[in-house]
């Protein structure tokens, strides 16, 4: 059962909603029915699910329905139509004392502003949400302190709000969520207002802790760039409708339309695509226990001029060059010991392409790509580097 789960979501603002939502299913535009009915689609038919511990990212332009449809997750504007299933419960039909309950404890919300109260400390402000339920002052003074410790505040408990800078203020707000220790995190616009580099160090920040709390996340933006790096999955948004779900790769490497191939073009894909979307398959392998000969015939038959070497396991034990063995096999060499090398590059699949540039440049083999426990996955040229970056279509 994912964490999360989505189905079938409209919001409609206006006078008359269930007229334009029936006009909705039955075809028309969000423009003829705002001209029709004076209604406005705000989320159309939204269905996605989101897996526990996952990080989902919403992303559209301004006006596409993103932080419409994250508030429609926790009833802070409530749905026209749909579900909203937490833990396989619909949020939708809870009564307001369940809703309570959820929103305190287990879906918690970063907004963009910060919203912080300018007259409370910061060690005041992370509290806030445990003092409403009522937790004695030294159990939520010990969660606020860790949490805050947790976010780099460390020091600056005893500080108001206008003593931060941007950054800081905003790891106040979402050590404010963190505190309540939800399953889900609900992100709106969470480093929009932040200058570009502290927003690159508060999205670094959040990669990291995500690695040590393993929270469920749906996290807004519009900032393409920023989905990507965040992402597990990635929902694209436009005019109210989601046209594309998809992982980073999915929403770089196959664009579902038009909208979306726009939205990509222009992206780095060397700081998105990673070893595993670009390595090839071997030509061929040598197992360690096969001789000279054997390994000079098969490179030979590819015509290649180095192979790389495997156990029986198929971990990475070296290189051998075409000159080397082929000199062993004159000698009557049965092993293939003395001609192994080790003068290569080696990464695991998760390796950004952008990492990859100065190995490709320098590497007189090709990279190989292995796990970690040394078997070999698969093997990167110079070439593929290079056309990793610059294709704009698939890249398997």
């Amino acid at each position: 059962m994912p964490k999360l789960a989505v189905k079938n979501l409209y919001k409609i603002f206006g006078p008359s909603p269930k007229k334009a939502l029936q006009l909705s299913k039955e075809g028309k535009t969000k423009e003829d029915i705002l001209k029709e009915t004076g209604n406005t689609i705000g989320v159309k038919d939204a269905s996605f699910s989101v897996e526990e511990g996952e990080t989902f990212v919403i992303m559209g332009l301004s006006g596409s329905g993103k932080s419409t449809l994250i508030r429609n997750l926790n009833r802070l504007q409530e749905p026209t139509s749909g579900t909203v299933e937490y833990n396989g419960e619909n949020i939708v039909e809870m009564s307001a004392e369940a809703l309570r309950e959820v929103r305190r404890k287990k879906m918690a919300m970063v907004f963009q502003n910060f919203g912080l109260f300018p007259h409370r400390s910061v060690i005041q402000n992370v509290d806030y949400g445990l003092e409403i339920q009522k937790v004695p002052l030294e159990e939520r003074r010990k969660k606020a302190y860790d949490v805050l410790e947790m976010v780099g505040l460390k020091g600056y408990e005893n500080s108001k709000p206008s003593e931060l800078s941007g950054g800081m203020q905003q790891r106040v707000g979402l050590a404010r969520a963190l505190v309540l220790d939800p399953e889900i995190l609900l992100m709106d616009e969470a480093f929009s207002a932040l200058d570009p580099l502290i927003k690159r160090q508060m999205q670094d920040e959040l990669l990291a802790l995500q690695e040590k709390v393993q929270k469920t996340i749906v996290f807004i933006t519009h900032d393409l760039d920023e989905a990507l790096k965040l992402g597990d999955r990635i929902a694209v948004m436009y005019d109210g409708e989601i046209v594309q779900i998809g992982t980073p790769e999915n929403i770089l490497t196959e664009p579902a339309n038009d909208y979306v191939r726009n939205f990509v073009e222009n992206v780095d894909r060397s700081k998105v695509l990673t070893a595993a979307n670009i390595m090839k398959k071997p030509l061929a392998v040598v197992d360690s226990k096969e001789g000279p000969k054997a390994a000079a015939r098969k490179m030979e038959k590819e015509q290649i001029s180095s192979i790389f070497v495997v156990n029986a396991k198929k971990q990475l034990q070296g290189v051998v060059d075409i000159e080397d063995v082929q000199a062993l096999a004159d000698k009557g060499v049965k092993s293939l010991k003395e001609a192994l090398k080790n003068n290569y590059y080696t990464t695991n699949p998760d390796t950004l392409i952008s990492d990859l540039l100065s190995m490709a440049s320098t590497s007189t083999y090709p990279i190989a790509v292995v796990n970690d426990d040394q078997r070999l996955l698969g093997v990167i040229v110079r070439v593929s580097v290079i056309a990793g970056i610059a294709r704009k279509g698939d890249v398997s």
